[in-house]
């Protein structure tokens, strides 16, 4: 609780930075506003209000919201398969989203059906298939988890290849689309993308959470005592992948290519508070979200009113943190 209160703390605080300078006593007053609908009217500046509510807060709740699914599918992802080097974009996920997304934006970009929501749409088919490729391939044909493993990574890097020729032939515009769209980015994100993919994270996490006890008898003794235990090895393994591809596509299909997080996230938990999934679990989505909020809102800050894209700055951001967890308290590290 103390962890989700800082975290919320820090989503405050975060949404009052910016060009346009607002205080935390504006931004209570807009929430007040909107949360009463209407009832309660902010006296503040109109255009301060509109870019709080339409630009700022879509932002940090979509930060918040991303950062957790992603730390969450790599849970999910590292504890089914009994690899701590295991994540989203490690098993293809994010490298066939980025080519759907590719393709929509060469081929059908303003398609009439879905409008906007072609591009998202098209990465989320593309990234769910990529998925369902590699885990078919594992369990169908019994193979284990080290050959799903490096299946995900050869689809990651065919994928990548095939994102590739399509930029070379791609014009430029439409070569700056693709580009900006793998880089993930928050801009222009509205509450209609922060609403579906909240409300995944939010009917996922507590199926998740009840299947603690089960992920922890998996990943400390193996199936054979997961299943002297009383755990559906299988079952258990295929919800784990429904729950963490559906988490990483959604969020991906929105915001682009966002790799590292799903990896970090769920170590730097680890890192602190061990690996029991009771604890590592909802523990893991803040750590994930809290990160992704600190490297967006540095990427909007640094060097504004330019704008780095939060894919490329999550790197800087947490890969430092993460070796400093691994050499620091390297005797606590999951194996």
């Amino acid at each position: 609780m103390v962890s989700f209160g800082g975290l919320v703390l820090l989503a405050g605080y975060v949404a009052i930075l910016g060009i346009a300078r607002t205080n935390l006593s504006e931004l209570f007053a807009v929430l007040i506003e909107h949360l009463s609908f209407g009832a309660i009217p902010a006296e503040i500046d109109a255009r301060l209000a509109q870019i709080l509510i339409h630009l700022r807060l879509p932002r940090v709740a979509m930060a918040l919201v991303t950062g957790g699914s992603l730390a969450l599918s790599g849970v999910l992802m590292q504890a089914i398969t009994r690899n701590p080097l295991v994540s989203p974009y490690t098993i293809g996920v994010s490298s066939a989203a980025a080519f759907g997304a590719s393709m929509a934006i060469m081929f059908g970009f303003g398609f009439s059906g879905l409008g906007r929501y072609f591009i998202p749409f098209s990465a989320f088919i593309f990234a769910l298939g990529c998925a369902v490729l590699v885990f078919s391939l594992a369990w169908f044909r019994g193979m284990g988890a080290q050959t799903m493993v490096l299946t995900g990574i050869a689809l990651m890097y065919l994928f990548s290849a095939l994102t590739a020729a399509i930029q070379f032939v791609a014009t430029q515009e439409q070569l700056s689309q693709v580009v900006h769209w793998t880089f993930g980015s928050f801009n222009g994100i509205g509450w209609d993308a922060v609403g579906i993919s909240a409300a995944v994270l939010f009917i996922v996490f507590p199926l998740v959470q009840g299947k603690a006890w089960a992920l922890n008898a998996l990943i400390s003794g193996g199936d054979e005592v997961a299943q002297s235990l009383g755990v559906n090895v299988m079952l258990l393994r295929a919800m784990s992948t429904v729950f963490a591809v559906l988490l990483a596509a959604v969020v991906i299909s929105f915001c682009g290519v966002i790799g590292f997080i799903g990896l970090v996230g769920p170590h730097v938990a680890r890192l602190i508070i061990g690996a029991d999934h009771r604890w590592l679990i909802p523990f893991s989505v803040i750590c994930g979200g809290g990160l992704l909020l600190i490297a967006d809102t540095l990427g909007r800050l640094l060097f504004s009113p330019a704008i780095i894209p939060v894919g490329i700055v999550i790197a800087f951001v947490g890969v430092p943190i993460f070796l400093h967890l691994v050499f620091v308290r390297r005797s606590e590290y999951f194996a």
